[in-house]
């Protein structure tokens, strides 16, 4: 078959950010199907350009999107997209079916189109429930314009011949919709058990890094937005200003970096570190000589349904994992042992937590391993990616 392929802001695993999209194109492209990816980049022109990456063909439509955009710019970009990518994939002859992955949801208009101008029947994965989060977070506040959204949702959701959700979560929220169950299916972030792993650090990483020896390491990665709430682990950094073995690592980019940044020169913490946004290569090696990682989300019920990608990643590395939100992915940190689960409302639960874990080697090892076993018997790439492959198939 032919699969047309849209997500924007699809990443390969030489660029930073979330790879989920790549490895199901290739899970496909082994199972003997063809896959056309359009998606978006900063072309500096208005040409579209294609390229063949890893056996994916790839149309890179010119749309400036990056974190450090206002919510207007935000939704200026999202509308282009749409418009470019559906511009692109209706004259691409000989596809069997779409697969259109959010976020925004306003990639699902573009697999709408495709339906009803041009046949093609599509299959919708819900990575973040939009607009329930935009909406949380007050970017929506228009009662009209929240209505036009939410029938917009609901539309997509009818029009979706199988959606994929990554949480139990997100499945229950898409049935309150009025969505049959039969129709969903939950298929979360996966581990990728081969490139996230446990190995002797090389001395070599912390001078590439500046880092010191024998610090006790707590490290996220990933986006630094609102969403990610990051205010909590500086508030905790503020805790443990005195308690020089503890380090926090915060790798990535986004739209609070600055202002975090700005906080810590305020505060005088000399125990947060920012690293930047680095490729898939480079985050594993940081992970791994980290002790820890915290999964943040800011204060809002609706991220307790949340896949983030960090918390599947720090299983392969055989971390154990830390949370500040509830939901299933807390209920499973506890129930598997490979974590703790934090309250949002209070810093100095994390702050005493690391206390705790950087004077205990052992159930550091041992919440470390039952990290790496859930990784591999649930959560492994090759598992989850043929499941979506089998979807597709099915569709």
């Amino acid at each position: 078959m032919k699969i047309l392929y849209i997500h924007q802001y699809f990443k390969t695993p030489k660029q930073a950010g979330g790879t989920r999209s790549y490895w199901i194109c290739r899970a496909l492209i082994d199972a003997g199907h063809q896959v056309v990816m359009v998606t978006a980049r900063d072309n500096k022109t208005n040409a579209t350009e294609e390229e063949v990456v890893d056996g994916i063909n790839v149309y890179y439509v010119n749309n400036i999107y990056n974190n450090r955009l206002s919510i207007a710019q935000r939704m200026k970009s999202f509308f282009q997209f749409m418009i470019k990518s559906y511009v692109v994939a209706r004259k691409e002859v000989g596809v069997d079916l779409v697969y259109a992955t959010s976020t925004p949801l306003s990639v699902g208009i573009t697999a709408l189109f495709l339906k009803w101008f041009n046949g093609k029947d599509f299959v919708f994965e819900v990575r973040d429930l939009w607009p329930d989060v935009p909406i949380s977070m007050g970017a929506i506040n228009n009662k009209f314009l929240q209505k036009m959204v939410y029938y917009l949702e609901k539309t997509i959701y009818d029009g979706a011949a199988q959606i994929v959700a990554l949480s139990i979560g997100m499945r229950e929220h898409i049935i309150s919709k009025g969505i049959d169950s039969k129709k969903i299916r939950v298929i979360p972030n996966m581990s990728k058990n081969k490139a996230f792993y446990s190995r002797d650090i090389e001395p070599v990483t912390y001078e590439e890094f500046d880092l010191e020896k024998d610090k006790f390491y707590a490290i996220h990665f990933g986006a630094m937005g609102r969403v990610n709430g990051l205010d909590y682990i500086i508030d905790s950094a503020k805790l443990l200003k005195d308690n020089k073995d503890i380090v926090f690592l915060l790798v990535g980019d986004g739209s609070e970096r600055e202002r975090l940044q700005n906080l810590c020169v305020e505060y005088d913490l000399s125990n947060v570190k920012f690293l930047g946004p680095y490729s898939m290569q480079k985050v594993s090696r940081l992970v791994n000589l980290s002790a820890c990682s915290v999964v943040s989300v800011a204060d809002l019920k609706i991220f307790e349904t949340n896949s983030a990608n960090k918390y599947f990643d720090t299983l392969a590395a055989q971390k154990p994992v830390i949370v500040n939100f509830k939901g299933w992915i807390k209920d499973e940190v506890e129930c598997a042992r490979c974590g703790a689960y934090v309250n949002v409302k209070k810093p100095q639960e994390l702050a005493d937590l690391l206390a705790d874990w950087s004077e205990s080697p052992q159930k550091i090892n041992d919440m470390g391993l039952n990290s790496r076993k859930l990784a591999e018997d649930k959560y492994d790439k090759e598992l989850l990616t043929s499941q979506v492959v089998n979807i597709i198939e099915n569709v």
